[in-house]
């Protein structure tokens, strides 16, 4: 063994040319070696004209012990780019489905949208198992992107239609929190197990296709039913809400829900008359829109480039993963407790630069265990900040256009992450950059969001002009007080159509902590409606 290596190493000194990172990775001496070592030299020249390997590759197992996708097909060298486009070309497809089973979550229902979503990452993850080439894997992985996320908001989006306003917040972040949590901490050792990246496509996909049985064990979202007109079918699924529940709603309360749904479809035909366009119109909310998209942008980024930057912090990938990962449960944890007292301006600002302050702190020292402690504390406190962002956009934005707003907002998230593999890709050119870049877009997103309005305990603004007007009379340095009551305080609701309520459309309205808030409607659905159905909102309540 000990020959063998001293081989090795002889045949690496002779060969390869040494540059600052070590032997090179891409090249070796353009020279006779028969001749060289007939010659009796054992010392490498400098100066010998050097060219790309011609014999292939010896791929270092120690830390991923087994071959990847990259080692297996050959992206190295001049094509080490090719990885980090598929992770982009999955993002656009993550974009396109997101719109797609959006469309058909709002045309056909939850259920048609949740069971389709599912088997297409089913479909496209165990194809991606028996791809030879790159475009043969990056196709795969743009139909797994239509998956990314809405394989499993769909079904949060449907139990949030459920839960009354009481628990929504405990809910959006809880039910991710533990089983999002428990997920990716589990997903590195079953790669690590199987060692085989073919398997891990095939066994993290086949779970998807249970989602077959969704129509026979979950009903179709109530409150779309209504929206869609389809009172009788609703009405229908909550009588069987009532015999699990032991309850008895009665006749009256139906007869007085069937006409106030009535009246409320009909108001949302007159919203529909809005477009996305409307929000640049007029200057402040124009601001306000344009500040959220670039505060989201900043946020997909640095969230998606901590994932994907473990593998550069110098320690045990799985390890160090693992623990990156559980950063999600007390994140949102903490996020739960304190949303509603401290407020969504200063918890965002106060989060993203903390964010960046760990993650440029980690870039600034040499210690891998310090680097690594570091940026796990940048990746908790981006977890929060993602968590805000889009229940803060829901808030602000007016009613009569806030889903389409969203949507924008969170397409143009994707955008940027889409950039995300290429901000990673810069650990080529130095390892203190993607850090760097990530703490610093960090920073500047925190302090973006001092400029926003502060919606704790404010009334949703129903109109464009609503929000044209919301917050023109706070300051930048206000803070909300943190001991007040919310006046909008509600008892704990019999049923779910509560939510109708000013509290239950603020909470109602945040998206999945990593989903998809494409759903236009499905977000439009659950909003505060204008201020002309108050009165029959109250009926609405009173179920």
């Amino acid at each position: 063994t000990n020959l063998r290596y001293l081989l090795l190493r002889f045949r690496l000194s002779l060969a390869i040319p040494v540059n600052r990172e070590g032997y090179s990775r891409c090249s070796m001496y353009d020279v006779n070696y028969t001749e060289i070592l007939l010659n009796g030299s054992h010392v490498p020249d400098p100066s010998w004209p050097t060219k790309d390997c011609q014999q292939g590759w010896e791929f270092n197992y120690t830390t991923v012990p087994y071959a990847s996708v990259a080692s297996e097909l050959g992206w190295v060298c001049q094509y080490d780019t090719l990885p980090t486009i598929a992770q982009s070309i999955f993002f656009i497809g993550a974009i396109f489905g997101g719109l797609i089973f959006g469309w058909v979550a709002d045309q056909y229902g939850r259920i048609p949208a949740l069971l389709g979503v599912n088997l297409m990452g089913f479909l496209a993850g165990v194809a991606t198992a028996f791809t030879g080439s790159f475009w043969q894997f990056t196709l795969c992985r743009f139909f797994v992107g239509f998956a990314f996320d809405n394989c499993f908001t769909m079904m949060y989006i449907l139990v949030l239609e459920y839960v009354g306003p009481k628990w929504r917040t405990f809910v959006a972040n809880m039910s991710i929190a533990i089983f999002f949590t428990f997920a990716t901490c589990i997903l590195p050792w079953i790669a690590y197990y199987l060692a085989d990246w073919r398997m891990t496509c095939i066994v993290t996909s086949v779970p998807l296709v249970l989602a077959v049985g969704t129509p026979w064990l979950i009903p179709e979202s109530a409150r779309w039913l209504v929206s869609q007109g389809q009172i009788d079918r609703a009405i229908k699924i909550l009588g069987k809400f009532e015999r699990i529940n032991g309850t008895k709603v009665p006749d009256d309360i139906y007869r007085r829900f069937r006409e106030t749904c009535a009246r409320i479809c009909k108001e949302e035909e007159a919203d529909k008359t809005y477009s996305v366009l409307d929000l640049f119109r007029t200057p402040r909310l124009r601001n306000i829109t344009i500040l959220f998209i670039v505060i989201w942008m900043a946020i997909s980024l640095v969230f998606d480039g901590h994932v994907r930057n473990v593998d550069n912090l110098g320690l045990d990938v799985f390890i160090t993963f693992t623990i990156a990962a559980a950063t999600e449960l007390p994140a949102d944890t903490f996020f739960t407790l304190v949303l509603d007292r401290w407020g969504r301006r200063w918890l965002a600002c106060g989060s993203l630069v903390i964010s960046g302050i760990f993650s440029i702190w980690a870039s600034a020292v040499s210690n891998s265990i310090y680097t690594a402690s570091l940026a796990i504390l940048g990746r908790f406190w981006i977890n929060i900040s993602y968590n805000i962002g889009l229940q803060y956009a829901a808030e602000v934005l007016p009613t009569v256009v806030r889903a389409q707003g969203v949507a924008l907002i969170h397409i143009m998230g994707y955008v940027a992450s889409i950039l995300a593999p290429f901000v990673v890709y810069l650990n080529v050119v130095s390892s203190f950059l993607p850090l760097l870049v990530l703490g610093t877009l960090g920073i500047m997103g925190g302090l973006l969001t001092l400029f926003l309005p502060e919606t704790l305990n404010k009334d949703l603004p129903q109109t464009l002009q609503d929000s044209e007007d919301f917050g023109k009379d706070q300051k930048m340095w206000d803070v909300p007080c943190i001991g007040r009551k919310r006046e909008d305080e509600e008892t704990p609701p019999v049923a779910m159509f509560r939510s109708f309520s000013r509290c239950s459309a603020r909470n109602s309205m945040r998206a999945s902590l990593r989903g998809e808030p494409l759903r236009s409607s499905m977000l439009r659905r659950s909003s505060i409606k204008s201020r002309k159905s108050e009165n029959s909102i109250t009926e609405v309540e009173r179920l």
